[in-house]
């Protein structure tokens, strides 16, 4: 796949370098890939890496460490605690070179590992998650050596924008007071039988609510669909839409009056980052990655995960006393546009390289 297909295929691909740029920095970006190729983006310098026939971890960090050799950076931004092993072996022949770790959705390795990673950790002068409570459990297991810092910034931001919510909805169909979007998988996970009871248990008091679904994978759809037919607080109220085009997805936030997720556990919550940036008001369960997006809850409701009766609450009081869509997207621009965040990235850098004059000094 050629690299303007990667774009089209992975937008997200270009969000980090670009929040990064924004700030000031100058980005190079090195992504591992079946062929060579190099083009220039928005100003980032884009370096597709051909590693299809390295196999040794030792080899795929030397092919790295030549190309990063020629860029002479001041910092590396490695995406992914689950490349551990790759960044220790770019760090054995750059020792020199500061390296931060940032979380995708990683999880701690298996006990029987942890010593082995941790030896890999220790390469990391920073490491990065979008709550500091999400570090907890790679902490607790002892995987991060002392002089590494930790960092809380969020994993991404949105291009996605307020619109006009009259238009959205001519463009969309949405309708509701309120009018509440669901994104997300219908998984356990994600729990979306929870949230229709909360639905239900709201719509005794909000009868002009209506409920909009937009997923992906649907390991509970029938579950869903049984317990929307059999439920008169529902039939009728719940509309299942499916999987939706990125670009809708913008129309149908911009359209809805409330974002609502039932989700157990984020790394950091790309659907509701959109919602925010559409100035959708977020009704979203109380979880590490979601109270650092909405500062606490200052922003929206927090209930407890699996608590349908809390997301009633939740959303009749929202019904009520919502902020506004320029209160939202004010916080967003605030705190998580892609010029929050690279100020952000720009701080943690400026920090471990600051942490590096002080060594060798």
């Amino acid at each position: 796949m050629a690299a303007p297909e990667v774009f089209a295929q992975w937008p997200s691909l270009a969000d980090i370098p670009e929040a990064i740029a924004s700030a000031g920095t100058r980005v190079s970006f090195i992504q591992a890939a079946a062929h060579d190729e190099r083009l220039t983006r928005a100003g980032i310098d884009y370096r597709f890496i051909d590693v299809g026939g390295i196999k040794a971890v030792a080899d795929r960090g030397l092919r790295f460490a030549q190309e990063l050799a020629q860029l002479k950076p001041d910092l590396l931004h490695v995406h992914g605690l689950g490349f551990a092993e790759d960044a220790f072996a770019i760090a054995h022949y750059l020792p020199q070179l500061p390296m931060l770790i940032q979380d995708h959705a990683d999880r701690p390795p298996r006990w029987w590992r942890r010593l082995q990673w941790r030896r890999w950790y220790a390469a990391a002068a920073g490491v990065a998650f979008t709550s500091a409570e999400l570090a907890q459990p790679f902490t607790a297991a002892g995987l991060f050596a002392r002089h590494t810092q930790r960092f809380a910034i969020p994993e991404s931001s949105s291009r996605f924008m307020p619109g006009s919510r009259a238009q959205a909805r001519t463009k969309t169909g949405l309708h509701g007071d309120p009018c509440v979007l669901w994104v997300g998988h219908l998984n356990p996970g994600k729990d979306p039988l929870c949230v229709l009871e909360g639905i239900a248990q709201a719509a005794e008091q909000l009868p002009g609510l209506q409920l909009w679904c937009a997923f992906g994978n649907a390991s509970l759809l029938g579950e869903v669909q049984q317990r929307v037919a059999q439920d008169p607080r529902l039939h009728g109220r719940v509309h299942l839409l499916g999987k939706q085009p990125h670009a809708k997805i913008e129309w149908l936030m911009q359209a809805a009056d409330i974002y609502v997720s039932g989700s157990h556990a984020e790394s950091c919550g790309y659907a509701l980052l959109e919602a925010l940036a559409c100035g959708t008001v977020p009704v979203v369960t109380d979880i590490p990655s979601f109270r650092a997006l909405t500062g606490d809850g200052r922003i929206g409701v927090l209930w407890p995960r699996g608590d349908a009766a809390a997301l009633a609450g939740a959303l009749i009081e929202m019904a009520s006393q919502r902020p506004t869509r320029t209160e939202v997207r004010l916080h967003f621009d605030n705190e998580l546009s892609f010029a929050a965040v690279g100020r952000q990235w720009a701080a943690a850098y400026a920090q471990l390289l600051q942490q590096r004059q002080r060594r060798s000094a």
